[in-house]
């Protein structure tokens, strides 16, 4: 029986859209300044010498981080610095009404039921814990954040890792046949099945389930059976 479900972000729960047309050219847009004014708190000092750390810079002046933090949202770069100090920069925009995250229309509507059955929820996503959190409380459904057990990030592993997998079943206290994970992505389903988990395929509109799929596969979350 599956007692706790996982789910992804990005194409699965909320279009790949929003994310790419909204939230990163407003981090890229906002980070300059944002590196500038907020340089001396000690988290953001903390993420900007991991960045320089992983991209192998002895030394770098503010410029030279901005130049490469720019370049990594260009690329869509799984930084987990890059993710913590977008989530900053988001924050601004949420709280200042700029924007609300999109859901798809189900979505909310399926995790409340899924809550009330006593299903616990999680999120696992390469999006900082707290781009989550400001993800889910400022949605255009309202707060949803108050539906969610737990979230996880990529301090906790690759999302394409068996382990990592392995890692949010001991963290969340469920055997990993226990959990269903929810994802658009193929590669982080077979890491998830890997690790023991069920695992259901999002094919949002205008994409479709392929003929073979390896998992099973739905268009959206009222097709999800977790009986």
């Amino acid at each position: 029986m599956i007692r706790a479900i996982v789910t992804d972000i990005e194409g699965t729960a909320s279009s790949i859209d929003f994310v790419k047309e909204i939230l990163f050219p407003y981090a890229r847009r906002h980070l300059p300044a944002f590196v500038v004014t907020h340089a001396d708190k000690p988290e953001v000092q903390h993420w900007l010498h991991d960045a320089a750390k992983e991209a192998g810079l002895v030394s770098a002046t503010q410029q030279e981080m901005i130049d490469l933090l720019q370049r990594w949202i260009d690329e869509d770069r799984k930084a987990t610095s890059l993710k913590a100090l977008q989530g900053m920069i988001w924050e601004e925009g949420y709280r200042n009404g700029e924007f609300r995250a999109h859901v798809y229309p189900e979505v909310a509507r399926k995790l409340q039921e899924w809550k009330a059955q006593g299903t616990d929820l999680y999120v696992y996503s390469s999006g900082s814990v707290a781009a989550q959190k400001l993800f889910f409380g400022y949605s255009e459904a309202g707060d949803l954040s108050r539906l969610f057990s737990g979230h996880f990030d990529t301090e906790i592993g690759a999302k394409r890792e068996p382990a990592s997998y392995r890692r949010i079943a001991n963290a969340i206290g469920r055997r990993p046949g226990e959990i269903l994970f929810l994802s658009d992505t193929v590669s982080e389903l077979d890491a998830a099945q890997s690790a023991g988990m069920h695992t259901v395929q999002l094919a949002r509109a205008p994409a479709t389930c392929p003929a073979d799929a390896a998992h099973r596969c739905v268009a959206d979350f009222d097709r999800i059976d977790i009986a």
